[in-house]
């Protein structure tokens, strides 16, 4: 069986009986000793003695006069968030139950840069044993935010942190024939290449074609497939759209913040002009399994989900959309 996403971490945590992934000492050790949190030579001595203590003892409890004594004010910030991601994971029984407390919490400050890890080492966990790397490449979209790439007639997504480190419009691999000059390099995942995911997974250096007529958007639909499924327990299936006409918007969830805003409008009857319209990137139908597992109102409705790119062509998924916004009757955390 193929690894993959091995940065994750995922090869520090275990498992419990249910699947779920349960924090341990040496998962912690890893935030702790991350560049960020290591005390450069001028750091005071209460941040050195901390971070000496939580490298011997990462559960250790810290005080909030503790944190306060640190000299460095981005030192002090930096601890008080990778304190409170630590607590929120220590605080649950698994990483699961930890991720779907905080999403579903008003009060949720984490920056976004820990629950993408969190999305991503929870994802790593759903979808162990999948073989298929469109369907893990689709995945990436849950916690890495995606360019929109340029290219005739199809729809291109490469990573924004890769694709943006390089040149604002990359070459494709596939486009390098029409002589086009750039230094940044993409390889589309095709048919061809699909076995090279495996050794460049935490590259994250492979261009996704969500291509209407490809294999694109039925990827990203077992990817959610799959999402739901781990964390809420609930079996749904979910069929990509080619577009949506005389439908009955009965219920929606916009997988961004942009298509939530979109979705709102086509709620009240407003007609999308072409600008707007042409922001969609995917529609989705998702139906339940169990009827009875939707609230009394949506049992046998069909729920739509929409996916679009903001003004600058970017893609940033919100996966918590998927578990808090169904209109589900009964849910229960993983634990």
């Amino acid at each position: 069986m193929n690894d993959f996403w091995i940065a994750c971490g995922h090869h520090l945590l275990d498992r419990n009986e249910s699947g779920g992934l349960c924090v341990t000492d040496e998962f912690l050790k890893a935030y702790f000793a991350r560049p960020e949190l290591i005390p450069p030579d001028e750091a005071c001595p209460v941040e050195r003695r901390l971070h000496r203590a939580l490298l011997a003892a990462p559960r250790r409890p810290v005080g909030a006069d503790e944190v306060a004594a640190i000299v460095d004010a981005d030192a002090r910030e930096n601890w008080r968030f990778v304190l409170a991601f630590r607590d929120l994971l220590v605080r649950h029984p698994t990483l699961e139950a930890a991720y779907l407390a905080a999403v579903r919490s008003r009060a949720n400050v984490l920056p976004p840069l820990f629950v993408n890890q969190l999305v991503h080492v929870i994802l790593r966990n759903a979808l162990d044993g999948c073989d298929d790397p469109f369907v893990l490449r689709a995945a990436e979209l849950f916690f890495r935010p995606q360019r929109i790439l340029p290219h005739e007639q199809a729809l291109l997504l490469g990573d924004e942190e890769v694709v943006g480190g390089q040149s604002p419009t990359p070459v494709l691999s596939l486009m390098s024939m029409l002589g086009a000059a750039t230094d940044a390099q993409l390889d589309v995942l095709s048919e061809d290449n699909a076995d090279d995911y495996w050794h460049r997974s935490d590259d994250f250096d492979m261009a996704f074609d969500l291509t209407a007529s490809g294999r694109g958007p039925g990827a990203l639909a077992q990817a959610m497939t799959r999402w739901i499924s781990h964390l809420l327990g609930i079996e749904v299936g979910i069929e990509p759209l080619r577009e949506l006409r005389d439908a009955r918007l009965t219920w929606y969830v916009g997988l961004d913040a942009d298509a939530t805003r979109l979705g709102d409008r086509l709620w009240h009857g407003e007609q999308l002009d072409d600008r707007s319209a042409g922001r969609v990137l995917s529609l989705f139908r998702l139906t339940f399994a169990d009827k009875s597992a939707a609230a009394d109102e949506m049992q046998g409705e069909p729920i739509y989900l929409i996916l679009t790119m903001n003004s600058d062509q970017k893609l940033r998924m919100k996966p918590q959309n998927l578990l808090t916004g169904l209109p589900i009757k009964h849910l229960e955390m993983v634990t």
